[in-house]
């Protein structure tokens, strides 16, 4: 009897233990799903953008030589100057200033403020040895001459933008198109333009070698970053945060510039979107923003 009292205990006491054990590993795996559930439901930490309006553009890029805007150029007889011209000491002359006092008692005036220069002459011209020709500069304004294909005639008129940089100075020029060709050159199938480039330092000289950039075609127009565009097939579409909430909007898109998706359809200004990390989250799924960009 004993040892059957003994074996109920025992019996007992294991059934207990498995049941304990089996009702504690229910409990953990309820609050385990529990927390995924809360995981999934949580809101997604988000970096957010505003749609804006932004400068979209067409260009063409080329390069043009630096020519002075107006020039002034004097050859004399070495032995007629009644002084030396000391082209390093007065680079720069205004208008009216004395370039050359010369043995007669002529004084050659500057016509127009500019910066004076000595060009060399090449050897074997008659008395080439014995003269100097003195060049005045007017290089506040400077003239490029383009060439551009024929295929852009259309777009290319008066007044368009330009742009020039060199690799002398780590900045940009601004200018504009003054004139443009009424032929196309049927050798290169191309037409000359010619523009005007701001150089109010003087910093750029003719005869430079210049990276040209004309601008046409400019429209503002609504904008989202290229990060926040998502494309699937045939479709073009957005993440758009409305109270915290995830929704897909299509979109109609058209140009791109630097690092902007031009919006045709779809958006409106100053609407708020997913500015980045589309991978993190689905429609109509919970975010928090946590960070807003340009």
């Amino acid at each position: 009897m004993k040892t059957q009292k003994k074996i109920i205990i025992f019996l007992s006491v294991v059934t207990i233990v498995i049941v304990a054990i089996i009702g504690g590993r229910a409990i953990i795996s309820k609050k385990i799903a529990t927390a995924i559930e809360a995981a999934k439901n949580a809101p997604v930490g988000v970096i957010a953008t505003n749609v804006k309006f932004f400068s979209f553009q067409d260009q063409i890029d080329t390069f043009g030589t630096a020519i002075a805007n107006r020039s002034f150029s004097i050859r004399i007889k070495k032995e007629d100057l009644a002084s030396s011209i000391d082209f390093d000491k007065y680079p720069f002359i205004k208008k009216g200033e004395e370039i050359a006092k010369l043995t007669n008692g002529e004084i050659i005036i500057a016509p127009f403020s500019g910066r004076v220069g000595k060009r060399e002459i090449t050897p074997g011209i008659l008395g080439g040895e014995n003269s100097i020709i003195a060049n005045l500069d007017d290089i506040k304004l400077l003239k490029i001459d383009i060439k551009l294909p024929e295929t852009y005639f259309a777009d290319i008129k008066n007044g368009l933008k330009v742009t020039a940089t060199t690799d002398a100075y780590k900045e940009t020029f601004n200018g504009s198109i003054t004139s443009v060709s009424s032929r196309v050159d049927p050798t290169t199938r191309s037409i000359l333009v010619q523009a005007k480039i701001n150089n109010p330092d003087e910093k750029l000289i003719p005869g430079m070698l210049l990276n040209i950039r004309v601008i046409f075609n400019e429209k503002s127009s609504l904008s989202v970053p290229e990060e926040a565009l998502l494309i699937q097939g045939e479709d073009k579409f957005i993440f758009k945060i409305e109270n915290n909430i995830i929704e897909r909007t299509n979109v109609q898109i058209g140009r791109r510039n630097q690092n902007k998706v031009e919006i045709i359809s779809g958006l409106n200004e100053n609407e708020v979107i997913l500015a980045e990390g589309t991978n993190k989250v689905r429609p109509k799924g919970k975010v928090t923003i946590v960070k807003t960009v340009d």
